[in-house]
């Protein structure tokens, strides 16, 4: 083939013919019509068509793989999610609630403070303002709310890159599934999971209990958990007595209560209240008179403690907090919503930490000395005030006490300055008084112990060492002194008694401490019970955790097992000195006053507190039977059997010593103290109850078949003739022995003994009339000597008696009842005569002796210790 023979119409190889091609000017074969190629638009359409249906294709795919995974997820999801039928009777966590017996309420026991309130019971304008504020299509839709969603994501592109948090669009339903069920994290599974829920809640539950769940659950700050506790802790009202602006504005707190708080943010508080009356001018829940009305209204939040609230015994609160702990367990006790009523009598309870207050600072004013500022700041006028204001409060400081900076001191007076503020939101402002030096005599410096063994040991036995009595106020105070005063009143002038200005008195905490408890002995409920000085400055409750000695106050369950045995109280016993031998030596027990008297009855050993007697006694009767004695009273289970422990010399508690002698007025009946009188649960069922007696049969048959029968189920440990004996040998010391001070001026019977332990570090009065025990104690934490001379009768008796004085509040005097078969025989005491009680055929002459031995031994029997009085 040749160059000419290739044309552009013909085929590359001559032998691959095919059929010829016409020439270009040919005309068609008749019959025949030239093909037409195909345009090239028409191949687009085919093409286009093709993609279009390829991405049906794949979407529909998508949409299927989508699908599945989606319903596996959900599956996923949904096979992991907790029961929530439990809701239909879920009851909520509520704080129990402790009593006095006024009714008055004392405290709150709750890890969340809640008080459920069924819906019916919440006002309809409070359930609207938190549905206008967090959910207004609540009643709409069913769990969760797709324009909500929407709207809230439209809300977060507007506000992209403003920095500002994106706001939810969760439901009440929703937030109660998360609160509830699924929990607090922010992760897309828990919103998947609370979703899911919400729309099985609203299934399985109606609107109004989600709603109640809701509001009863709702964390609202300030501890409060639920509308009714956030009422009492914002306003200090119950729900139906909240106004509107109220209302909303504890519906703006579920968001951020931190961020509305009325005290800290009042403008930002104020602002979203109004948005919520908004809201709910909105929804016509209210009308527009009505929101004009709420939004003028200021926020006037009222969380002070309520009036009606018991401000004393917080020792006794403690206890009853640990006894309900023990009984019922922690959860049941701060989550069952139980309703606790307690045997506290407030008036008696503010008398008693009244009383030992006084007594501890009386005496700290005569033994404790001055022991110096509480800190020193700069007295320059423009510094003092901002310094003071920023100084905390000491723990234990008294309310009415003020921390006073010495601004300027002269020989006969000092004049300091504090910070007065009315409240809280008002700025501190400067105030100065005269501090006068006539009653600065008992600031006497405290000298402080030689270092080493030698310093301890005579700060063990005789007390702090303090130096002379100030000369001058300088002696006291410099500038820059911060110090502890109390404010007193002007005086107006009085026949020719000058008026008074208004002055200030020195201040200072006592370091020694103490511990009352009164009780009730036909019952053992405890009436009061101070723990300490001060429960702010130590929890510790001395009235029933402090182990101490009682000393003196121990003998007459030393007596009373002679009684028991038919000795008769007018026994003559030997006062002479006594040596025991025991592994450590000898023991040489002696009276507080020293040498021997002779002969002296039972009556006269008991009434001057004569230590040879008892221990004398103790020998003849044997410890033994006093250790059964004081086990069976409930003062020293397993008591050791030493001699020693005849005067006092084991350890006990205050609240032990009060059940003991409550045992001697009652007739001999064993005494448990109790501090609760019954616990209800949340739906109002006893479930403990303190009283013991039983009801005999018949009794429940109504009025007519008369008053009911109670039997008791109380230990007789004691004869009724033997308590009645130590009753009236008690009453004797009150009258003529070491207790004379404990009922001075109170007109009535009176019984009681005092203590004192060795190196005085333990002084006690305990006592009693026909209805009320009283047991007072007073010593350091750490034993050491109260004073060479400080006994029971000199300190803890006059803070019995105005214990007592409080108690008794003017009621007529009521006698010591007899038990029958007691022999009363006047016989001479003194310059006069009294009845004394017998046993019906004992001895009444006084001719029987006992202990004609002047040296005596029982080896093993004691350990050492002893020298009480």
């Amino acid at each position: 083939m040749s160059l000419g023979d290739l044309r552009p119409d013909g085929p590359l190889d001559p032998r691959r013919r095919g059929p010829a091609a016409p020439a270009p000017d040919a005309e068609p074969a008749p019959g025949k019509r030239k093909k037409e190629r195909p345009q090239r638009p028409a191949r687009k359409r085919r093409r286009g068509f093709g993609v279009l249906k390829l991405l049906l294709i794949l979407g529909a795919g998508v949409a299927v793989a989508g699908g599945v995974g989606g319903y596996g997820l959900y599956r996923v999801i949904a096979a992991d999610l907790p029961d929530y039928r439990w809701l239909a009777d879920y009851d909520p966590p509520q704080m129990s609630r402790i009593y006095a017996a006024d009714s008055r309420l004392m405290a709150e026991l709750a890890s969340e403070r809640r008080v459920f309130v069924p819906i019916e019971a919440i006002p309809q304008r409070l359930q609207q303002a938190f549905v206008s504020a967090e959910d207004q299509r609540f009643w709409e839709h069913h769990g969760v709310d797709p324009i909500g969603i929407i709207r809230a994501g439209l809300t977060a592109v507007e506000q992209l890159g403003s920095g500002r948090r994106m706001g939810g669009a969760s439901t009440i339903t929703q937030q109660v599934a998360k609160n509830m069920l699924v929990g607090n994290d922010r992760t897309m599974t828990r919103k998947l999971r609370e979703a899911i829920l919400a729309v099985r809640l609203e299934q399985a539950l109606p609107k109004e209990r989600i709603l109640e769940i809701y509001l009863n659950e709702i964390f609202l700050g300030a501890q409060a958990f639920g509308v009714a506790a956030a009422a009492q802790n914002y306003f200090n009202k119950s729900l139906d007595e909240l106004t509107l602006a109220e209302m909303a504005f504890l519906a703006i707190l579920p968001k951020a209560p931190n961020n509305y708080n009325p005290f800290r943010f009042p403008e930002a508080a104020r602002a979203r209240r109004d948005w919520v009356i908004d809201r709910m001018v909105e929804d016509r829940a209210v009308t527009a008179e009505e929101a004009a009305a709420a939004k003028a209204e200021p926020i006037v939040a009222r969380p002070s403690r309520r009036p009606d609230m018991v401000a004393v015994g917080q020792h006794f609160t403690e206890e009853v907090r640990r006894d309900l702990i023990a009984r019922f367990g922690a959860e049941q006790t701060t989550m069952g919503g139980l309703v606790v009523r307690t045997s506290l009598e407030p008036p008696l309870q503010a008398a008693a930490e009244r009383a030992l207050r006084e007594g501890l600072m009386t005496y700290d004013r005569r033994r404790g000395g001055w022991r110096g500022p509480v800190t020193r700041i700069s007295a320059a006028p423009t510094e003092w005030l901002p310094a003071l204001d920023a100084l905390q409060r000491p723990p234990g400081m008294q309310p009415e006490w003020r921390l006073a900076v010495a601004l300027e001191v002269r020989d006969r007076e000092a004049r300091l300055g504090w910070a007065e503020r009315p409240d809280a939101r008002t700025p501190a402002q400067p105030r100065t008084a005269v501090l006068p030096f006539e009653d600065m005599a008992w600031a006497r410096p405290v000298i402080p112990a030689p270092p080493g063994g030698a310093g301890a040991q005579l700060l063990a036995t005789q007390g702090v060492r303090l130096g002379a009595a100030p000369r001058r106020m300088q002696d006291v105070l410099s500038p820059g002194d911060v110090v502890m005063v109390e404010v007193l009143p002007a005086a107006a002038a009085q026949g020719r008694t000058q008026a008074r200005p208004e002055r200030l008195a020195l201040r200072q905490m006592p370091v020694a401490e103490g511990a009352i408890v009164a009780l009730d002995p036909a019952t053992g409920r405890v009436l009061a019970m101070v723990g300490g000085y001060s429960f702010e400055r130590s929890w510790f409750n001395r009235a029933t955790q402090a182990m101490r000695q009682p000393g003196s106050s121990f003998k007459p369950f030393v007596y009373i097992s002679a009684l028991s045995m038919g000795i008769p109280p007018n026994q003559q016993l030997l006062d002479e000195p006594i040596e025991i031998a025991t592994p450590q030596g000898l023991w040489r027990p002696s009276n507080y006053s020293g040498g021997g008297r002779g002969w002296v009855t039972m009556r006269q050993a008991l009434e001057s507190s004569l230590n040879m007697v008892t221990v004398r006694l103790a020998q003849h009767i044997g410890m033994e039977r006093i250790s059964q004695t004081a086990a069976d009273f409930g003062v020293i289970p397993n008591m050791p059997r030493y001699l020693s422990m005849a005067l006092g010399a084991g350890e006990t508690t205050v609240m032990r010593m009060a059940a003991g002698y409550a045992g001697f007025v009652n007739g001999g009946r064993q005494v448990t103290p109790t501090l609760i009188d019954s616990v209800q649960d949340r739906r109002g069922r006893v479930i403990w109850r303190a009283d013991p007696r039983r009801c005999e049969p018949g009794c429940d048959q109504g009025p007519e078949a008369g008053p009911p029968t109670l039997a008791g189920e109380r230990r007789q440990i004691a004869d009724p003739i033997a308590a009645y004996q130590m009753v009236s040998l008690l009453q004797g010391v009150v009258q003529r022995g070491t207790g004379t001070r404990a009922a001075v001026g109170l007109n009535r019977p009176v019984a009681g003994k005092t203590g004192t332990t060795d190196d005085y570090r333990d002084n006690w009065f305990v006592g009693f009339t026909p209805d009320i025990v009283i047991a007072v104690w007073l010593g350091f934490d750490e034993p050491r000597s109260l004073g060479t001379g400080e006994t029971g009768g000199g300190t803890a008796a006059p803070i019995f008696h105005d214990v007592l004085q409080a108690a008794l509040n003017g009621s007529p005097p009521v006698p010591f009842r007899a038990p029958p078969g007691v022999a009363l025989v006047r016989i001479p005491v003194g310059n006069g005569s009294i009845l004394e009680a017998f046993r019906p055929g004992t001895d009444t002459t006084g001719t029987q002796r006992l202990g004609e031995s002047a040296r005596e031994s029982a080896a093993g029997l004691d350990t050492g210790l002893g020298g009480l009085y």
